[in-house]
């Protein structure tokens, strides 16, 4: 067995409850993508904190400039960086998937108020963690993002890329995007955007950065098979907690209802 495969068995309990979670086929309405689309714009951002962890630990981001590190490696990170701070938008513009996902969320009339004050909060000097917690920010999504930037401070190199690789790639099943593209076609003008982004998602960062992800997670941990172990563990730490977030948004949705 390769040592990628060894952490694909690890997580692979968890990741089969993620994709086979309720939450999908609870969802049925513009008003259920609504309230999903309130949570789940907190993974969005905190990826980026995953992902500029990764950057400053494996590139060099200061003054003067030194080279650090692998050729490859940078030249990987480099690539993603790219890709999720400055993608295509539907019209040919650049545009970050986050900035892309607030977007999606406005053109469907989707509450932004609590990420926009958590935005705010950070801009103004507070920490992620204040900021969650008056932010009006949903319970569940309060508490994957506080893990997610807990991470992001402080877990190893090797740790951070395998959460990155792991538990945020390929994790949107299909029976979702159906799901988007039905409503998209019943309530023109709502979530075309936010259709664009998830099929953006799984061609660019399932595919092709999903590949680069993994030949990161290789060349940071290497024959070191204390690090392997560590970086399986950290994956099924980050899916078990979007299994949370996915548990916390169904209860929001049977109490919506």
């Amino acid at each position: 067995m390769s040592r990628l495969d060894f952490v694909r068995s690890r997580i692979a309990p968890a990741r089969q409850r993620l994709l086979a979670h309720p939450l999908y086929g609870r969802m049925s309405s513009l008003d259920d993508v609504r309230l999903f689309m309130c949570s789940h714009v907190f993974a969005v951002w905190d990826f980026m904190s995953l992902l500029k962890r990764l950057q400053r630990d494996l590139t060099c981001v200061s003054i003067p400039w030194v080279p650090v590190g692998d050729a490859e490696v940078r030249f990987l990170i480099n690539e993603i960086v790219c890709g999720e701070e400055s993608d295509v938008d539907p019209q040919g513009g650049r545009i970050a998937h986050f900035d892309l996902y607030l977007r999606a969320m406005r053109e469907a009339d989707a509450n932004t108020s609590a990420v926009d004050k958590a935005l705010a909060s950070v801009r103004a000097g507070g920490s992620t963690a204040s900021a969650l917690l008056s932010a009006g920010v949903p319970v569940g999504a309060a508490a994957f993002s506080g893990a997610t930037f807990a991470l992001a401070k402080t877990g190893k190199s090797h740790e951070v890329a395998a959460a990155f690789t792991f538990a945020r790639e390929d994790l949107i099943p299909d029976m979702f995007t159906e799901l988007v593209s039905r409503l998209s076609r019943e309530y023109p003008g709502k979530l075309d955007t936010f259709r664009y982004y998830l099929e953006r998602h799984i061609e660019v960062d399932g595919g092709h950065h999903g590949a680069i992800s993994l030949r990161m997670v290789e060349l940071l941990c290497g024959d070191d098979d204390h690090k392997w172990a560590e970086a399986a563990a950290a994956s099924v730490a980050a899916i078990e907690a979007r299994v949370a977030l996915w548990d916390a948004i169904t209860g929001e949705l049977r109490s919506q209802a």
